[in-house]
């Protein structure tokens, strides 16, 4: 017996009352093959089905989604060609110059191509803020509504690594 089946039997002993033996539950028990017989009768689709969207989401996509996965197929569309287009985790130093007293950086994408960036340059996702001869320092602005911070500093080190 089900679960439902026992559920069942228990609501009908229960509802007959206390005055009824128990030997009468048994009495019940044809229902479970009478449960059974309709579930074989289930309708089946045709054999030339398709289910077409027309408009509708798909209802077999997640709605909770990681954020990074949709915000990146957005972001590699509408992406700015040069440094604007680089977000401060696909920045990867490759080296720093001494330009006469003002320092400078040589960075890679994720594509490999290498810029060179000074403090101020914007990025998709924050600004150059310092750069020192071991590292560069990124202020990005943090997009999650559920944090506190609206900005973070991340530490990009020459030699490698990453300290935020």
């Amino acid at each position: 017996m089900t679960r439902l089946h026992r559920f069942l039997v228990a609501a009908l002993v229960a509802t007959a009352g206390a005055s009824q033996p128990l030997a009468q539950a048994p009495a019940a028990q044809p229902a479970p093959a009478a449960a059974k017989a309709p579930a074989s009768n289930a309708p089946t689709p045709p054999a030339n089905y398709a289910y077409t969207i027309d408009g509708r989401r798909d209802p077999f996509v997640s709605l909770v989604t990681p954020t990074g996965v949709q915000q990146g197929k957005a972001a590699t569309e509408t992406r700015v060609e040069g440094v604007a287009g680089l977000t401060a985790e696909e920045i990867v130093v490759r080296g720093i110059i001494d330009n006469r007293g003002s320092l400078a950086a040589m960075v890679s994408g994720a594509a490999g191509k290498v810029y060179t960036v000074r403090p101020g340059d914007r990025l998709a996702d924050g600004t150059i803020r310092t750069i020192t001869p071991q590292m560069v320092i990124i202020l990005q602005q943090v997009n999650d509504p559920l944090s506190l911070e609206k900005q973070r500093e991340v530490r990009k080190f020459l030699r490698g690594g990453e300290n935020k």
